[in-house]
């Protein structure tokens, strides 16, 4: 006998309570981050591919001062819930507002460094602190 697949029922608001409760809080953070990248019309950071040009939202993880080549170079890890991209600024030492915490829109095109995403020198806009 082979199993007859039901179709997807949509879960009930107790169902996601629980799975609510039950979730860790990464899982809930990650969640709660790709929902916001739907709800703003940008491309996930797992869906980019390498030479795209993209619109990316996520909240910055890490920002530090990497010099490259002799250039001083602003490196921030973006996170969206699905993946992470390193999004450089070449010849900045510091930006105001781009700080860990920071959630923010990038656009501009993807490379490959290294097996990781890379964004130079995005076009950026920072969202309000309010919304975080």
């Amino acid at each position: 006998m082979s199993a007859v697949p039901r179709p997807e029922k949509q879960t009930g608001r107790f169902r996601r309570m629980l799975d609510r409760l039950s979730s860790s809080q990464e899982d809930l953070h990650c969640t709660e981050l790709q929902e916001d990248t739907h709800a703003v019309g940008c491309t996930p950071i797992s869906a980019c591919d390498d030479r795209q040009v993209v619109k990316v939202t996520g909240t910055l993880r890490t920002v530090t001062l990497r010099p490259r080549a002799g250039v001083p170079a602003l490196e921030a890890e973006l996170f969206d819930g699905t993946a992470p991209l390193d999004v450089v600024w070449l010849g900045r030492r510091s930006i105001a507002g781009i700080e860990p915490g920071r959630k923010l829109i990038a656009s501009g095109r993807i490379s490959m460094s290294h097996g990781r995403r890379v964004l130079f020198n995005p076009k950026y806009e920072l969202r309000p602190l309010g919304q975080e």
